[in-house]
C-alpha cells in the first residue's frame, strides 16, 4: 500500500554559527509547496508521537520538520539548555521560509520544553510563521525550575540536562529507583549542590541551584516583559494536573493583554483538561479519581483544526469558539468561557479556624465563611529530616500525581487541617486561588504550603490544587529578604488555578504545612544561600487566625 507522504530524514538546517541540525522531513506525496508544521525537539525527531504526528499531518496536506535541537542526537554543536533555543529558533524558522517545499506559511507544534522552543523566538516575529500551539509549556524557567523560590526538585534532578543528555535518558536503559540508583536516596542529599556528584556530570544543574534568585541567568530566555513584540496568535493547551499548569495561564494571560497585533489577542486560545504533564489528551484514569471518557481528546485533529484556519484560511469554526475551553471537573464536562478569570467569579473568603488545635485530621480545624474574632494560634513543628510527603496534585513523577487521597498524610501533627461543614449545595470553583497566611516562624526562612482538598462523604480526601511559597521571596523574586524570627507576616501563596465543583455532601478542606518533598527541595531553615551547605534546623511555626490575623483562602466561586 503506498503513502499519501515522503520522508527524508538527513534534511540539515544551517545555523548562523555554521552548526548545522538534524531534520526529518515529510511532505505529501502529490504536489511541490505547502505549509510547514514545524517542531524543534530535545527528544529526538524519531520519537514515536512525534511520528504520529508528523504521518498525521502529512496525510493532511501539510509539509512537517521535524528538528533536533543544536547538541541532541543528529544535531551538530554544544548543547547549553534552553539558552541556544532563541537564536535557533528564529534561524530554523527563516531557513524553512526559503525552502521551496514551503508555501511561505508555518506554524509551530509540541509539547513541554518543545513548547518552550515555540514561544522564545516568537518576539522576532518571523513573518512566515502563522500560529503557535504550545502544549504545556512555560513562561520562564524561574517560574517552571523554582515555584515561588522553591526548587521543584524532582524536575530540576530527573529531567536536568547533563551534557548531551538527562537523567531521564539514562533511567529510559534501565538505571530507575528500583534499580542501579536510588533516587529516594539522591532526593535526601545535602548540599544540592553535589547531590549529583557521583552519577553524572551536572553543569546546568549546578547552574540552576546558584541561581536561587530571579537573575539574568533566568532572564536570559523568558517571556516576561516581551509579549508586547508578539504578533502571532497561539493556542496554549495544558491540564488541571499538568506540573506547568500555572506558566500556561501566564502565558496565555500575556499573551491576549499584551501582544503586539490584535490577532494575537483576539485570536489566541486556550485548553484546560483534566490531565497530568503526559499523557496529555488521554481518557486514561490516573490518580484516585475517574473522570470518564469525556475527558479525552483527539490532539492531532485539535491541531489541524487550529492550522487549517491559521494557515489555510479554512473555515473550522475554531475562531467562533469562545477563547477559553475547559473541562470543569466534579461535573465532568467541557465548557467554553470568553475570559479568565470568568467575569461572573464571586470571590469567596474561607477563614481558617481553630481552637489552637488544627494539627491533623484528628484536630479541630474549621474552614468558615464567618472570620474569626479572637482565637489562639495553631503551631506545629517543621523537621527538614521528616518532611511531609508529597501526595498527588500537579506534580511531574508517574505513580504520585494527580487525585490522589491524601487521608495519611493528614494524619501527621506537622500537616495543620480546615475543613468546612458538609456543603449543602454544590460549590463551583474555578480560577486563580490564594492563600494569606498570617504567620511567623522561629526560623529566618522557611517555606509555608497550602493544599485545597475536596473531601467525599466516604472520607478521602482528594487533592485539587496545591502552592508553596520560600518566604525570603515574599517581596521580591531578585532581591529576597530574610524574616525576624518570631515576628508576625502576611504571606500569599499562590493555589494556582483550577476548575472544580465540589459537590452537596462532600466538605471543602484546607491544608497547611511546611514542606512538599520531593517534589519540592526542602526549607534548611537556617537562612543560609539555598542548596550550598547541609546544615538543618528544625522551626517552629505559628499560624494565626484571629480579628487582627483573619488567615483565609479565597476561592473564586461561580454562580450556579
Amino acid at each position: 500500500m503506498s503513502r499519501s507522504y515522503r520522508v527524508r530524514l538527513d534534511q540539515r538546517v544551517p545555523m548562523r554559527d555554521g552548526v548545522q541540525l538534524y531534520g526529518a522531513l515529510y511532505v505529501p506525496a502529490v504536489g511541490e509547496r505547502f505549509p510547514v508544521l514545524l517542531t524543534r525537539t530535545t527528544y529526538s525527531t524519531q520519537r514515536p508521537d512525534y511520528v504520529e504526528y508528523a504521518c498525521r499531518f502529512a496525510e493532511a496536506g501539510y509539509a512537517v520538520l521535524l528538528v533536533d535541537c543544536r547538541g541532541r542526537y543528529e544535531s551538530e554543536g554544544k548543547w547549553r539548555p534552553y539558552f541556544c533555543e532563541v537564536d535557533d529558533g528564529i534561524d530554523t524558522q527563516r531557513w524553512v521560509a526559503e525552502q521551496p517545499w514551503c508555501d511561505g506559511t508555518i506554524g509551530t507544534f509540541g509539547r513541554s520544553y518543545v513548547g518552550f522552543t515555540q514561544i522564545l523566538p516568537a518576539p522576532f516575529r518571523c513573518p512566515q510563521v502563522k500560529a503557535l500551539m504550545p502544549v504545556a509549556n512555560q513562561e520562564d524557567n524561574y517560574g517552571h525550575m523554582r515555584v515561588d523560590g522553591v526548587l521543584q526538585l524532582q524536575v530540576a534532578m530527573n529531567f536536568v540536562w547533563l551534557g548531551d543528555r538527562t537523567i531521564q535518558d539514562v533511567i529510559g536503559l534501565g538505571i530507575t529507583h528500583d534499580g542501579v540508583v536510588d533516587m529516594r536516596e539522591v532526593y535526601r542529599r545535602l548540599p544540592l549542590i553535589s547531590a549529583l556528584d557521583d552519577i553524572a556530570d551536572r553543569p546546568f544543574y549546578r547552574e540552576v541551584i546558584r541561581h536561587h534568585r530571579f537573575d539574568d541567568f533566568w532572564k536570559e530566555y523568558s517571556m516576561k516583559g516581551k509579549y508586547s513584540d508578539v504578533e502571532t496568535p497561539a493556542y496554549f493547551v495544558t491540564g488541571w494536573y499538568d506540573n506547568l499548569v500555572h506558566e500556561e495561564f501566564k502565558c496565555f494571560t500575556g499573551w491576549v493583554r499584551d501582544a503586539r497585533s490584535e490577532e494575537a489577542r483576539t485570536k489566541s486560545k486556550l485548553l484546560v483538561g483534566p490531565w497530568p504533564h503526559a499523557p496529555m489528551g488521554s481518557a486514561d484514569s490516573f490518580g484516585d479519581i475517574d473522570f470518564g471518557p469525556g475527558g479525552a481528546l483527539d490532539f492531532v485533529a485539535e491541531h489541524l483544526r487550529w492550522f487549517d484556519q491559521r494557515l489555510r484560511g479554512i473555515d473550522t469554526g475554531i475562531d467562533d469558539d469562545p477563547p477559553v475551553r475547559i473541562f470543569v471537573m466534579g461535573d465532568n464536562v467541557w465548557r467554553f468561557e470568553h475570559e479568565w478569570p470568568l467575569a461572573r467569579t464571586r470571590y469567596e473568603r474561607w477563614f481558617l479556624r481553630s481552637g489552637g488545635r488544627a494539627n491533623s485530621s484528628d484536630g479541630d480545624g474549621r474552614l468558615d465563611l464567618s472570620a474569626p474574632v479572637d482565637e489562639p494560634p495553631d503551631t506545629y513543628l517543621y523537621d527538614p529530616h521528616d518532611p511531609v510527603p508529597s501526595c498527588g496534585g500537579q506534580n511531574l513523577m508517574a505513580g504520585n500525581l494527580g487525585p490522589l487521597d491524601r487521608q495519611a498524610v493528614e494524619r501527621r501533627t506537622d500537616v495543620l487541617v480546615y475543613t468546612s461543614d458538609v456543603l449543602e449545595q454544590e460549590v463551583e470553583v474555578t480560577g486563580p486561588i490564594q492563600l494569606t497566611l498570617y504567620a511567623s516562624s522561629s526560623a529566618p526562612d522557611t517555606d509555608f504550603t497550602g493544599t485545597l482538598i475536596d473531601v467525599y462523604p466516604d472520607g478521602r480526601a482528594i487533592n485539587i490544587t496545591e502552592g508553596i511559597l520560600r518566604v525570603r521571596y515574599r517581596d521580591s523574586f531578585e532581591d529576597p529578604t530574610l524574616i525576624e524570627p518570631g515576628r508576625v507576616y502576611e504571606f500569599t501563596i499562590p493555589i494556582w488555578e483550577t476548575s472544580n465543583v465540589f459537590k452537596a455532601g462532600h466538605r471543602l478542606r484546607v491544608e497547611v504545612s511546611s514542606s512538599n518533598f520531593p517534589r519540592f527541595d526542602r526549607n534548611q531553615n537556617t537562612g543560609s544561600e539555598p542548596g550550598l551547605d547541609a546544615d538543618v534546623a528544625v522551626a517552629q511555626q505559628t499560624v494565626h487566625h484571629n480579628a487582627q490575623w483573619p488567615s483565609h483562602v479565597t476561592l473564586p466561586v461561580i454562580p450556579r
